[in-house]
């Protein structure tokens, strides 16, 4: 997995605009996987991040990076507390709730609807996700409630990808352009 799919996939975690982000990467073999993925943690971690596999499939992984102390906070919501009750979760630690997520993800053939919790979509937005509601409008999540807020998010989080990109193509390295918050 390359730094630079790292920053397409991830730049507004790595600016701490948004609690997580997960993506695809093609792997050879898992030691080598592990190797990397210990690499970025080392350097990630003083930021308040860190990178998670969670899935395994056909020389694929699915992979999480996060900011703990962001996920933490947004499970003392009342709303999000109460979703994932709804889907079976035995309280709202998160890193009990996070190894719930993962045993689902290599489990179960479907994703969990819950995931958007785990990425910081609005909570509101996940129900609506789990109640099939009528959408509104889709960008980085399907968006059931408030459209013209999520639109300046979009917006917000394209504009970040766009910058952490160029820096990076520019030559600033991925330590740096992750924000420590």
């Amino acid at each position: 997995m390359s730094e630079e799919t790292l920053i397409r996939h991830c730049s507004p975690t790595l600016a701490g605009l948004k609690t997580g982000n997960i993506f695809s990467s093609d792997f050879e073999n898992k030691e080598s996987l592990y190797s990397e993925i210990r690499n970025l943690n080392h350097i990630l971690k003083a930021k308040g991040l860190r990178v998670l596999p969670l899935r395994y499939q056909n020389k694929r992984a699915l992979i999480y990076l996060y900011r703990p102390a962001k996920l933490k906070a947004d499970f003392q919501c009342c709303e999000v507390c109460q979703i994932l009750k709804e889907q079976g979760y035995k309280n709202a630690n998160q890193n009990q709730c996070l190894a719930e997520l993962i045993s689902r993800l290599r489990t179960e053939e479907a994703f969990p609807h819950e995931i958007g919790l785990f990425l910081g979509y609005p909570p509101e937005d996940v129900s609506g996700f789990i109640r099939k509601e009528p959408c509104r409008c889709t960008g980085y999540w399907k968006v059931y409630h408030n459209q013209k807020e999520a639109l300046k998010t979009f917006a917000k989080y394209r504009k970040c990808t766009e910058v952490y990109l160029e820096e990076y193509r520019n030559g600033t390295s991925l330590e740096k352009l992750a924000v420590a918050v």
